[in-house]
């Protein structure tokens, strides 16, 4: 493939997902909405993940002038573009034009990819700095440079603000240095890139410490590693996935490539490829088997592992490259057209992101018709819509506050009421005002009996057969219970 024919693809494919953005008739999922939040409080570092994300949502809509789904989504396809050309730019430093060519075509299209184009995720920006890290990582093993150093440092430091998922790298790339002398790059250069990164996460790692370790407990708590068991088949469907993530062929090809590594018969920058992409889905799913592990907790692998997969195509099998592109381009092209029908969708992903918004709408027209200014939640999915949609609103949004450490960044920004010691508490605050608590659960206050404004079961969408219950109640039935 030609340089240009790959820049085509990859202004198609973005040109084409665009396009469709524009009549997309699904609601934010629970993620994005509180990504969007936070970009609405811009800071260091966030309960569950580092501050990238927001940055770029914060930079996006404060340009456009807008918050609506279209600016908040429009962040995904964008720099998926600009994705693919840095993983072009870094294959280059390893391989011929018409491969690298290859790389920008095949990622532009990989399913992962596809599907974080429409549900924008903090991957994405991951990805990007990964590339960055790689082009100047590979230039740095060819020739000294104070310049690459920078960026390769700059790179390693914006891709932790992006995800915690760069850790995994390290193992692989520790490994690398020490059995592949290719691998190896200046000390003063890698000196340098070490103090650029560390002053980059610095911000980050300080937000941690004056915050409980917040996103530190977040992530030990998804990980479940306090609910150890061996897992052989939750093992088994995590590396499946990986078939539908990356891809079929390429994951194959990945895989193989692997092998051949292992058998001795692959050149040392594709074996430095590999360690910082194979250990990886190792890493991951070690995870699976003694804990927890999703689908996508690997994608810091196919930056580097997207490029070796297409040189072994090139070189072993070239028709390969052009049946896995036929076959996630097929992918690419039709994904993007379901979220402006997500009525004939009668199940999955689509359909998960609609009805959250008519939940929150009938939360404020209740708390409009009742004379209550604020509506409170204990549930994080309704909590990230109600303050997406009602974002224009005038009625205050809280979360309940939490018995214990928060559980997410409602419970931890917005708590009601307020905490015993904190200022806000302390200004004559009356535990007898009335508010709306929207739950998914039936309320029972020992305090003043709550009066149920409405529950109903929603027959459609994210909510379909799940109650949900509306109560006008005192403030002082929401205090949290140790």
């Amino acid at each position: 493939m030609t340089v240009r024919a790959s820049l085509v693809i990859i202004l198609a494919v973005t040109v084409w997902r665009i396009v469709w953005l524009a009549f997309d008739r699904t609601d934010l999922f629970v993620d994005e909405a509180q990504y969007w939040l936070w970009s609405q409080h811009l800071d260091f570092g966030y309960y569950s993940k580092p501050p990238m994300i927001a940055w770029i949502i914060a930079a996006v809509t404060g340009a456009s002038g807008s918050s609506d789904i279209v600016w908040i989504r429009l962040c995904g396809p964008l720099l998926h573009a600009a994705n693919a050309l840095m993983l072009m730019a870094a294959a280059r430093r390893v391989t011929s034009p018409e491969n690298a060519a290859w790389v920008g075509a095949s990622y532009i299209a990989i399913p992962a990819v596809t599907l974080s184009a429409y549900m924008f995720s903090t991957d994405v920006p991951l990805i990007f700095f990964i590339a960055l890290t790689l082009w100047a990582y590979l230039g740095l093993t060819e020739k000294r440079s104070v310049t690459l150093a920078l960026v390769m440092g700059l790179g390693v430091g914006c891709a932790f603000l992006s995800k915690y998922a760069l850790l995994f790298l390290l193992p692989g790339g520790a490994l690398a240095l020490l059995l592949i002398p290719q691998a190896r790059i200046a000390i003063r250069d890698f000196a340098i890139s070490v103090v650029v990164a560390a002053l980059v996460a610095a911000p980050n790692l300080l937000w941690n410490l004056t915050h409980g370790g917040a996103t530190v407990k977040h992530t030990e708590d998804i990980a479940r590693w306090d609910q150890m068991a061996l897992k052989p088949l939750k093992a088994l469907e995590f590396f499946g996935a990986q078939l539908a993530v990356m891809g079929p062929i390429l994951f194959a090809a990945l895989l193989y490539a692997g092998f051949l590594a292992i058998r001795r018969r692959a050149e040392p920058h594709e074996r430095i490829l590999l360690w910082l992409s194979l250990p990886v889905v190792g890493l991951i799913t070690l995870q699976a088997l003694i804990a927890k592990a999703e689908a996508n907790w690997a994608a810091s692998a196919y930056a580097a592992g997207a490029i070796v997969a297409v040189m072994l195509l090139a070189r072993l099998w070239p028709r390969g490259l052009t049946l896995s592109l036929a076959l996630t381009g097929a992918i690419a092209l039709a994904f993007p057209i379901l979220p402006a029908f997500p009525d004939a969708i009668p199940f999955g992903l689509i359909k998960r992101n609609t009805g959250r918004s008519e939940v929150s709408l009938k939360a404020e027209e209740l708390a409009r018709a009742a004379g209550l200014s604020i509506i409170v939640s204990d549930n994080r999915d309704m909590l990230a819509d109600l303050f997406h949609t009602l974002r224009d609103s005038t009625l205050t949004l809280k979360a309940r506050a939490p018995a214990g450490f928060p559980e997410n960044y409602y419970e931890q920004t917005f708590p009601y009421p307020p905490p015993e010691n904190s200022y806000a508490r302390s200004m004559d605050f009356d535990m007898a005002e009335r508010v709306l608590f929207v739950t998914r659960k039936p309320f029972i206050c020992e305090v003043a009996q709550p009066k149920l404004l409405a529950a109903w079961t929603p027959d459609n969408g994210y909510y379909r057969g799940r109650t949900i219950y509306a109560y006008e109640t005192q403030v002082g039935c929401l205090e949290p219970r140790g």
